[in-house]
C-alpha cells in the first residue's frame, strides 16, 4: 500500500489529484472546528467534557462519530456527513418500493443523475430537520445534559442564523465530496466519512493509554492490527458463481462464448446494518434524555439496560438487530430474479444449473448460506467495542472494532485500489520485459 502512494506521488497527473484531496480534506477538517455564530465555545468544552465521563458518555460517542467531534462542539459543519448518507440509505429502500425510481435505476446514467439530485435535495430536508433539532436541545439545556448555556443568546435570530449555517454547512459538504469524486481519487463522500472517523482515532486511542496504562495500551494496538487484518480479509473474501455465455450469431458476426463469474461478497451488505442497528437503539436512549424529571419505570427500565451497552440485553439486542438488517438489506439490494432473467436474456447461465427459476433458486440458495458469516462478523466486529467497556473500562470511543473500524479499513481499501488501477494504465509494462 505504501508503494502504490510512494508511485502514486512520483508520477505528475496523480500527485496533482492527491494533493488536491488533502488540501479539501484541509479545508473540511478546518470548518469542522469553527463554532457556528452565537455559540460559547468555553462552556460547550466543559460540558463536553463532563459529558463525555458521565454515565452518558456511550450515548455522546454514538452521536460524534459520523461528525469527527464537531456535533457536539456545535461547528458550521456539525452535522457532518451523516444527513447525506442518512438520505442516500432512504432512496436506496424507496428504489425498491417505488417504480417511478426502479425505473430511473434502470436507465443507466442518465437515471442515476436524476436520483443523484434526489439525494441531494433530500440531504438538504434532512440537515434542516436535523439543525432545527440540534440547535433546539442545545437552546433548552439537554444537548449535553449540563446547567450552562451553550448559547450566547436564546433568541429567534440566533436559532435561525444558527440552523442556516448548519444546513449551508451540509451542502458545503456534499459539494466537498463531489469534487473529490470528479477531480480526485476514490469516492469523495466515502472519503470525508473516513475522515471524520479518522479524526476521532487518536484521541481514543490515547484515551486508553491515560487510564489504563502503557501495558493495556500495547495490548490494545497489538489486538487491533489482528482486528484489521481479519476485517481485510473477511472484506475481500467472495464467491465466485462461474457463469458461462453460449455462442450466439448476430447478423455475420459470432457473439458470446466467454465465461466470468458473479462476485459474491461474504459481508454483500456493507455496514449499513451496523448503522441501522446504532441508530435504531439510539431512539430509546435520546426519548430517555427529555424525561429525567419524573422518570417512569419504563424510562429507568431504558436507562439500566438501553443506555450504557455494558449489558447483556444490550449486546444481545444489538448483535440481533444486526443479523436481522444484513439479511434485509442484502435481500433488497441483490435481487436473484433479476439477475437469473438478465442471464436468461443474454444466453448466460452457470454450468451444471439450468437457466430461468432453477437458476434464481440456486442465487438464493448461495446467497443465503454466504450472508450468514457476513452478519456473524459483523454482529462480533460491532461488538468489540461493547466487550471493551466491560473487560477494561474504556469508553464507546475504543479505536478498534464498531463502525469505525470497517469505515476505515472499507475506504482505505477502495482508494488504495483506484490508486493501483490508475498507476496499471499509467506504467503499464506487462509480463514480458
Amino acid at each position: 500500500m505504501l508503494g502504490a502512494f510512494a508511485n502514486a506521488f512520483r508520477t505528475p497527473d496523480l500527485r496533482r489529484k492527491l494533493l488536491f484531496v488533502l488540501g479539501i480534506i484541509v479545508i473540511f477538517r478546518a470548518g469542522s472546528q469553527i463554532p457556528a455564530p452565537g455559540v460559547n465555545v468555553a462552556n460547550v468544552q466543559q460540558c463536553i467534557d463532563i459529558a463525555q465521563t458521565g454515565d452518558n458518555a456511550s450515548l455522546y460517542s454514538l452521536v460524534n462519530l459520523f461528525s469527527g467531534g464537531a456535533l457536539l462542539q456545535l461547528t458550521i459543519f456539525a452535522l457532518g456527513i451523516m444527513p447525506y448518507i442518512t438520505a442516500s440509505i432512504i432512496l436506496q429502500l424507496l428504489v425498491v418500493v417505488i417504480p417511478r425510481l426502479e425505473a430511473l435505476k434502470k436507465e443507466g446514467q442518465a437515471g442515476q443523475t436524476k436520483i443523484t439530485q434526489y439525494t441531494r435535495y433530500l440531504t438538504l430536508g434532512l440537515a434542516l430537520l436535523q439543525a432545527t433539532g440540534i440547535v433546539a436541545l442545545a437552546r433548552s439545556g439537554n444537548l449535553l445534559q449540563c446547567n450552562l448555556p451553550l448559547l450566547h443568546s436564546n433568541g429567534t435570530q440566533t436559532f435561525l442564523v444558527m440552523v442556516i449555517t448548519m444546513t449551508a454547512g451540509t451542502a458545503v459538504i456534499m459539494w466537498l465530496g463531489e469534487l473529490i469524486t470528479e477531480r480526485g481519487i476514490g469516492n469523495g463522500m466515502s472519503i470525508l466519512i473516513f475522515t471524520q472517523v479518522v479524526a476521532t482515532f487518536p484521541a481514543a486511542l490515547w484515551e486508553v493509554q491515560k487510564s489504563q496504562g502503557w501495558w493495556v495500551f500495547g495490548l490494545v494496538i497489538a489486538i487491533g492490527l489482528v482486528i484489521i487484518a481479519a476485517v481485510i480479509f473477511i472484506e475481500q473474501a467472495q464467491r465466485r458463481i462461474p457463469v458461462q455465455y453460449a455462442r450466439r450469431m448476430v447478423g455475420r458476426k459470432m457473439f458470446g462464448g466467454s465465461s466470468t463469474y458473479i462476485p459474491l461478497k461474504v459481508n454483500q451488505a456493507g455496514i449499513i446494518p451496523v448503522i441501522f442497528a446504532s441508530s435504531l437503539l439510539y431512539l430509546p436512549a435520546m426519548a430517555v434524555q427529555f424525561n429525567q424529571t419524573n422518570p417512569s419505570p419504563w424510562v429507568e427500565w431504558i436507562s439500566k439496560y438501553f443506555v450504557t451497552g455494558a449489558h447483556p440485553l444490550y449486546m444481545a439486542t444489538f448483535f440481533l438487530l444486526i443479523v436481522f438488517f444484513t439479511y434485509f438489506y442484502v435481500s433488497i439490494t441483490f435481487n436473484p430474479v433479476e439477475v437469473a432473467d438478465n442471464m436468461k436474456k443474454y444466453g448466460g447461465f452457470i454450468p451444471g444449473i439450468r437457466a430461468g427459476k432453477p437458476t434464481e433458486d440456486y442465487l438464493s440458495y448461495v446467497l443465503s448460506r454466504i450472508t450468514l458469516p457476513g452478519a456473524l462478523y459483523l454482529g462480533l466486529i460491532a461488538l468489540i467495542p461493547l466487550i471493551a467497556l466491560v473487560l477494561i473500562d474504556a469508553n464507546q470511543n475504543f479505536p478498534f472494532g464498531g463502525t469505525s473500524i470497517l469505515i476505515m479499513v472499507g475506504v482505505a481499501l477502495d482508494t488504495v485500489k483506484q490508486i493501483e488501477s490508475q498507476l496499471q494504465q499509467r506504467n503499464y509494462e506487462g509480463f514480458l520485459r
